[in-house]
């Protein structure tokens, strides 16, 4: 038997206004589509912005249903989006804000896995990293340089 270990880098802003000025212009515009959600069951908001090599930005937030796994995430949202309108443009940036009506989060809010799954078949595909920053409603921003940060065991189409 053999233990291997599995490492991961990432940078941690203290708040939205540590970041550099394109940044926050693009987590600003999580915040207002994350307004705009459609999360009637979970109360918890969840905004997504990404920004294409071609400069085009796009946008997603989460949308619930009554049939829970019906609903979708912000994160596939958005990158499902790109995928259908932009094909081939690699996504470069990607923003993502969460917000609780039932309380103040101030926790950074990475993807789920679902999300880091669906980000990873991209990352992959374009074969340049998306740099990923996740938070709260306030607080601290985390970034990280590549989804594979996130999901260091990556199930890929080597695989099948």
């Amino acid at each position: 038997m053999k233990e291997i270990q599995i490492k991961s880098t990432l940078q941690v802003y203290d708040s939205f206004e540590e970041l550099p000025e394109d940044i926050q212009d693009l987590m600003q515009k999580s915040f207002d589509i994350r307004d705009k959600a459609y999360a009637p069951y979970s109360e918890f908001l969840v905004g997504a912005a990404l920004l294409l090599e071609n400069g085009e930005v796009v946008l997603g937030n989460n949308q619930e249903n009554a049939c829970y796994p019906s609903g979708l995430c912000a994160e596939r949202v958005a990158i499902f989006y790109a995928g259908a309108n932009f094909p081939g443009i690699p996504i470069i940036k990607m923003a993502l804000s969460a917000k609780s009506l039932k309380h103040q989060l101030i926790t950074p809010t990475p993807p789920c896995g679902a999300c880091r799954q669906s980000i990873a078949e991209y990352e992959l595909n374009q074969k340049k990293p998306i740099e990923i920053f996740f938070m709260g409603e306030t607080g601290k921003v985390v970034k990280s340089y590549s989804l594979a940060n996130l999901l260091p065991l990556i199930f890929d189409n080597s695989y099948l």
